[in-house]
């Protein structure tokens, strides 16, 4: 299972370092195979598409028109899952990219691209490379990825044992952690509204058939 230490800071307050976190963790029977550290590089920004057409004889390239906080560049993309207006990830010229591939500026098909706008996989935030990875629309242009998305960070990856389930959650460690330093866990706040549409028992409904065996049973449509 792979835990953020932001996130578990988050959940259970603490300064100690990763290491030690991964020490204590596993010390406690949860062992932490491997540390990765995560960051981007600062060359990879949030970008809002200004414009965009299709590249001439092409079925799948465009090439956009994009601003980057300090100036409008074009830009071929091969994507299509994106409109005008739309605020995608961008690694421009010199920026380099998790895998390794470092982002100069290139002619494609002839024409001049001034770096690479991004999907989920590039950054190496998932498998997923089927589109653009599409940031909230009031994202600043400009705006460094990094930081967007609360890096750096670093990722443990941790060995859960079928006995303990409880465990199996970036909060359940968060407990464990907290068992460890004295530090209180906390759930973050949440909120549930009701819509007031509907009756709750035209949706849905609770029936205890065997009070003794489970005297209580908690459900929220």
């Amino acid at each position: 299972m792979r835990i953020s230490v932001n996130w578990l800071r988050e959940l259970c307050p603490t300064d100690l370092p990763a290491p030690e976190i991964a020490r204590r963790l596993t010390l406690a029977g949860f062992e932490v195979e491997a540390i990765e550290g995560r960051t981007l590089d600062p060359g990879i920004v949030a970008a809002r598409i200004a414009a965009a057409e299709k590249v001439p004889g092409s079925d799948h390239l465009s090439i956009t028109r994009v601003d980057d906080g300090r100036g409008t560049h074009q830009v071929v993309c091969g994507a299509q899952n994106f409109q005008v207006g739309d605020v995608v990830p961008m690694a421009t010229p010199g920026a380099t990219l998790p895998a390794g591939m470092r982002i100069e500026r290139a002619k494609l098909r002839g024409i001049e691209s001034a770096g690479m706008l991004c999907s989920a996989r590039e950054l190496g935030l998932s498998e997923d490379h089927s589109g653009l990875l599409l940031l909230p629309r009031d994202t600043s242009p400009g705006a460094p990825m990094a930081q967007l998305l609360g890096l750096p960070d670093f990722v443990l990856e941790i060995n859960v044992t079928p006995n303990r389930p409880d465990a199996l959650s970036h909060f359940g460690i968060a407990r464990e952690l907290s068992a460890l330093t004295g530090a209180t866990a906390r759930l973050p706040p949440s909120s549930l509204g009701d819509s007031g549409e509907r009756a709750v028992d035209a949706v849905a409904r609770v029936d205890l058939e065997d009070p003794e065996r489970c005297p209580r049973y908690v459900a929220r449509v």
